[in-house]
C-alpha cells in the first residue's frame, strides 16, 4: 500500500540533482548519481538533523553502511554515516528542516538525559566508553545531558533520590548493573517514588556483569555492545520491570537482578581474592568450590506461580509467622502488604542446599544465562535450586550456564514465584560455618567464617523476604 508524502523536494548530493521523499511510515528515499535508490528509516536508523550553511545532514546509525533498510543486512554492528543534501531554495531548507525534525520529534524521543558514568567499575573502562561510544552519539542525536562520574559506592543513589528529574527525559548508566541498582534504590525511596519509577533508565555495557542490558538486547538478537545499547536509548522505546523487595527487620534493599545463596554467591564474592586473573576467576574459583563442595542447612519457603503449586511441600498452619510485615518508613515504596501475601498458598523446600539462585532477567552476565525463562514484567521471579548432584554433574551443569541448559538438568529445581522468605543456615559439615547472600553484585548477609566476615553488611545471616512487584521500574528498551 502506498503511504502518504509528508515530503518531496528537489535536492542537490554529491553534485547530482535527485528528489528527497518522506512517507508518513518514516521512510526516507533518494536516488544516488549512480541511480541507486537509498532509503533510511528515520525510527530506526536517523539519529538527527541539522542545518550547515545551505545544506542538510542527515546523522544515521544503522546496520550497513549504506543504511540497509532497503537493501536489506546480515551484519551485526552499526556504523555512523552522515548523508549531506544541498537544499536549492532558502525556503526549500527551512522546510526541509523542520519536515525531518518534527518526524523525529512525534517518535517520542528523549531530549535531555542524566548520564552516571562509573570510571571503577569492571575493567574501569566507563569513561572510555563514553568518550569513544557514547558522547558522540549523543550529539549526532542532538541530545542534550549532564554528566556525574560517581565517587564512591551508593554516590549514584543518594544523587538520584534528590534528583530534580524535570529537568530530564532519562537516566543513562555507563556502568555495569550496579549503577543500574543504586538509581533504582533511589528513586523507590523518594517521596514522590511512583512518577520517579515512570523515569526511563538506560545501561550502556562498561562493567563486570551487564546481565541487565545483555537480558535486553538478547532479547530481539542484538549483540551487547554499547552501541546497540545507546540505539536503544536515543530511539526512546520503554518497557516496565519487576522489582523485588528485600526485607529483614527495618532494613529494605530493592533488587532488579538477582539473589544468590550457596555455591553461586560463594564463586561470585569469594572469587574476588582472584581479580588478577580477569573473568577467568569465576571459572577457576568455580572449579575449586565443587571440588570442595559445600552444603548449607536451612529452608526457602515460596508462593509459586500458576503451574508450578505442586513443587516442594505445602506449609504447615501458622503460615502468619512466615512473613514478619514491612516496617514503615518515612518516605518512599512502602513495600507489599503482609496481610495479602498471608493469604497466598505457600509451600516450602528443605535442605541442605548447595545453591539457591533467584532471577529476575534472563541473563546475570553477558557469559551466563541464569534464567532463561524470566520475563521482564510478569510479576514472578524464576527460582533455581540445587539440593544434591554429584561433582562430575555439577562441573557439567556449570559449563551450561552460557546457554540456559542447566536448568534442564534432573539436579535442578526450576520454577516461577511471587514471594520467598530464605531462612539460611550454617555448613552440614560445620556448624560453626554460614554462608553469604548475595543480591545484584551487594553483599547482603555475611555469616560466620565467610570470606571477609568482619565487615559489615547491610543484613545479618538470617530470615530473609523477598517479594516481587510487578512492573515498578522503567527501562530504555531496543524495541
Amino acid at each position: 500500500m502506498d503511504q502518504q508524502m509528508l515530503l518531496y523536494a528537489e535536492v542537490i548530493i554529491n553534485n547530482g540533482k535527485t528528489a528527497l521523499t518522506l512517507t508518513t511510515d518514516g521512510i526516507l528515499r533518494w536516488y544516488d548519481p549512480g541511480n541507486i535508490l537509498r532509503c533510511l528509516s528515520v525510527e530506526k536508523e536517523v539519529l538527527g538533523v541539522s542545518i550547515v550553511d545551505q545544506k542538510i545532514i542527515i546523522r544515521s546509525f544503522a546496520e550497513t553502511e549504506s543504511g540497509g533498510f532497503c537493501l536489506g543486512s546480515s551484519q551485526r554492528s552499526l556504523v555512523r554515516k552522515s548523508f549531506v543534501f544541498e537544499a536549492l531554495t532558502d525556503d526549500s531548507l527551512r522546510n526541509l528542516y523542520d519536515t525531518f525534525q518534527r518526524y523525529i520529534d512525534s517518535l517520542g524521543r528523549p531530549k535531555r538525559l542524566f548520564i552516571f558514568v562509573n570510571p571503577f567499575g569492571g575493567k574501569k573502562s566507563a569513561s572510555k566508553v563514553f568518550t569513544h561510544d557514547v558522547k558522540p552519539l549523543l550529539e549526532d542525536a542532538n541530545i542534550e545531558y549532564t554528566l556525574q562520574e560517581t565517587e564512591y559506592q551508593l554516590h549514584a543513589k543518594e544523587v538520584s533520590h534528590k534528583l530534580d528529574l524535570t529537568k530530564y527525559d532519562g537516566i543513562l548508566c555507563v556502568s555495569g548493573d550496579g549503577i543500574l541498582v543504586e538509581v533504582v534504590n533511589g528513586l523507590l525511596e523518594r517521596e514522590d517514588w511512583q512518577a520517579a519509577l515512570k523515569m526511563a533508565i538506560g545501561v550502556i555495557p562498561a562493567g563486570t556483569g551487564n546481565g541487565m542490558i545483555k537480558s535486553l538486547l538478547d532479547s530481539v538478537g542484538q549483540p551487547c555492545t554499547a552501541a546497540y545499547a545507546m540505539l536503544a536509548a536515543i530511539r526512546g522505546h520503554k518497557r516496565s520491570l519487576d522489582v523485588a523487595t528485600i526485607w529483614q527487620g527495618e532494613t529494605r534493599f530493592f533488587s532488579v537482578l538477582m539473589l544468590a545463596w550457596g555455591l553461586i554467591a560463594d564463586i561470585d564474592i569469594e572469587s574476588e581474592k582472584y581479580r588478577w586473573m580477569g573473568s577467568s576467576r569465576m571459572d577457576f574459583y568455580a572449579l575449586q568450590r565443587i571440588l570442595r563442595l559445600r552444603k548449607y542447612n536451612g529452608c526457602i519457603s515460596f508462593v509459586p506461580a500458576p503451574g508450578f503449586e505442586d513443587v516442594g511441600e505445602p506449609m504447615s498452619l501458622g503460615v502468619e509467622s512466615c512473613i514478619e510485615p514491612l516496617k514503615a518508613c518515612e518516605h518512599g515504596y512502602q513495600g507489599p502488604n503482609k496481610v495479602d501475601l498471608e493469604r497466598l498458598r505457600w509451600r516450602k523446600l528443605n535442605g541442605p542446599f548447595i545453591s539457591i539462585w533467584l532471577h529476575n532477567v534472563p541473563w546475570g552476565a553477558e557469559h551466563t544465562m541464569a534464567a532463561p525463562d524470566a520475563k521482564f514484567d510478569d510479576g514472578y521471579i524464576d527460582l533455581i535450586v540445587m539440593r544434591d548432584c554429584p561433582k562430575l554433574a555439577l562441573v557439567s551443569l556449570m559449563s551450561e550456564m552460557n546457554n540456559g541448559k542447566h536448568v534442564r538438568s534432573p539436579h535442578v529445581v526450576y520454577i516461577k514465584v511471587k514471594a520467598v522468605v530464605l531462612e539460611p543456615g550454617s555448613r552440614t559439615n560445620d556448624s560453626t560455618k554460614e554462608g553469604i547472600i548475595d543480591s545484584d553484585g551487594e553483599v547482603l548477609a555475611r555469616g560466620k567464617g565467610t570470606y571477609k566476615c568482619h565487615l559489615k553488611s547491610l543484613m545479618v545471616y538470617n530470615k530473609l523476604q523477598i517479594v516481587m512487584d510487578q512492573g515498578l521500574a522503567t527501562l530504555f528498551t531496543p524495541v
